[in-house]
């Protein structure tokens, strides 16, 4: 424990932000570093707890209380490897994590809690500056091979992992370009692309392979890969967004969140031939329907390019601004937050439903029909339910509305097909958060292509998890780490 009375002595900081009136006008990350004072303060607060439940909120299982201590202690090659041991990739989860870790801190019981995330991601950002991050190369190789499908999150860690295990690792991804989400789903202004170009130079450096434009069932034969592969592990992500099928569905205006998001990565990254497919903000009434990040990535990616006026919509009501007795500490609290980007300008409504997307007369958006709804909590412990209020409909001017509502499964078309694999009751491919093996012994899956949309931290984990079930099918044994491990040793 660095400071025995730090949390009595210093309150909850974050870095500062470059104003709105200024970030705005780029899309490069905003967020500033701490002053060395303040990072060593932050770190202080740390009560090192008898019980740490920041390690259950996180799940990585990172080691917390101990790589706080060591940020306090100033001992940056110490912190670094306490990190590294549990999270293959901080400098991601350290932007983009939604930090469950810090819901169950213990400080925040009666204070707010520790700022782990911004301590993670100075601890990797600084272990870069002195040159503790290297490329690592197996000492020996196994012989085996396995191919990772999908370069997000859960593939770059369960090819990282099983690398390390001594096996050739192949990564496809169908896109021009390694990441996955990370790449054309997170906007630039959250998670600049040199950070995950960083990362796949290491992990070339270390000896896993990427191979891009390559999509598996389409232009790169399944039966090919199940011949030259000893293993396969699925990490395609959950792909198909959820739809809004009511009258106007098809007018040109109306587009999922996604492919508005990947246009925008893809202009800042110049690689975007521009043409009629264009989905553009710039001038227009804008309606972003969905609460959630992918709600607010559009929000922030409007403002950026200069939209006539945001607002966002939720179907639920308006959540409230601290724990209620239904959510108590340390559960993850569904209580209202703002992010930077709703900082940014966006008018945001709750409890409202979209009944009609209206036709210019030709062809084109130029408004919404919506409807105020009254939400009610049965006392028998029942799913709530909702009516419309009567005489709330009206119609909003929209010229474009983004469809940022989540996503149901993976694309099952092509390689989930071609392979037969069984799928659950959800549209994910089956397979037991034990075994992470599908209904084809050598074919394995992880992320959110077994478990449905989660967070970048949870497919994190589960490719790590997958990939020592990988490394024990093909050797019989494994010496990678797992998550209970770590628990187990804390």
């Amino acid at each position: 424990m660095g400071k025995p009375t730090g949390f009595l002595e210093y309150s909850r900081e974050l870095p500062a932000k470059r104003p709105v009136q200024d970030r705005i006008n780029d899309y490069k990350e905003f967020v500033e570093r701490f002053p060395e004072q303040k990072l060593n303060q932050q770190a202080g607060r740390c009560m090192n707890c008898g019980v740490p439940f920041c390690h259950s909120g996180c799940p990585l299982g990172n080691v917390i209380p101990e790589f706080n201590d060591a940020v306090y202690r100033e001992s940056w090659r110490e912190a670094y490897d306490i990190l590294t041991s549990t999270n293959n990739f901080p400098e991601f989860t350290g932007r983009i994590c939604p930090a469950p870790c810090e819901s169950a801190c213990v400080l925040g019981i009666n204070q707010p809690a520790i700022t782990i995330e911004e301590i993670e991601k100075h601890i990797i950002e600084i272990a870069f500056e002195k040159g503790f991050v290297q490329a690592h190369k197996p000492n020996i190789r196994t012989g085996k091979k396995v191919a990772v499908v999908g370069s997000g999150p859960a593939g770059l860690a369960a090819a990282a992992q099983l690398n390390l295990a001594g096996h050739t690792v192949t990564v496809f991804e169908r896109d021009d370009a390694p990441g996955g989400l990370l790449r054309y789903g997170i906007p630039d202004f959250k998670l600049e692309k040199w950070v995950i170009d960083r990362r796949i130079a290491l992990l070339e450096e270390e000896g896993v392979s990427f191979v891009c434009n390559a999509e598996v069932g389409v232009n790169i034969s399944v039966n090919d890969l199940l011949r030259q592969f000893q293993a396969v592990v699925l990490a395609g992500g959950s792909t198909i967004p959820r739809d809004l099928p009511v009258p106007g569905r098809a007018l040109n205006g109306v587009h999922f969140a996604m492919d508005f998001l990947k246009q925008q990565n893809k202009r800042v990254r110049g690689s975007w031939e521009t043409g009629e497919a264009d989905i553009l903000a710039g001038g227009k009434n804008v309606i972003v329907i969905g609460g959630g990040d992918t709600g607010s990535d559009c929000v922030g990616t409007s403002n950026r390019q200069k939209a006539k006026s945001v607002t966002q919509f939720e179907l639920l009501p308006k959540p409230p601004s601290g724990r209620t007795l239904q959510m108590p500490w340390p559960t993850y609290p569904m209580i209202l937050k703002t992010s930077s980007s709703h900082e940014e300008g966006c008018e945001r409504q709750w409890a409202v439903a979209t009944k009609e997307f209206v036709s210019d007369g030709k062809g084109n958006l130029k408004g919404l029909k919506v409807v105020d709804l009254e939400w009610k909590i049965p006392e028998n412990g029942k799913a709530a339910q909702f009516a419309e209020i009567a005489g709330s409909e009206r119609e909003l001017p929209c010229e474009l509305a983004l469809l940022a509502m989540g996503f149901v499964h993976p694309q099952h078309q092509g390689l989930v097909s071609d392979l037969a694999v069984e799928l659950d009751e959800r549209g994910n491919v089956r397979a037991s958060e034990r075994s992470y093996q599908t209904n084809i012994p050598k074919i394995f899956v992880a992320g959110d292509m077994r478990r449905g949309q989660s967070l970048v931290v949870w497919a994190i984990s589960e490719g790590r998890e997958c990939a020592r079930k990988v490394d024990e099918f093909l050797m019989g044994y494994s010496m990678l780490e797992t998550r209970d491990a770590n628990l187990i040793a804390i």
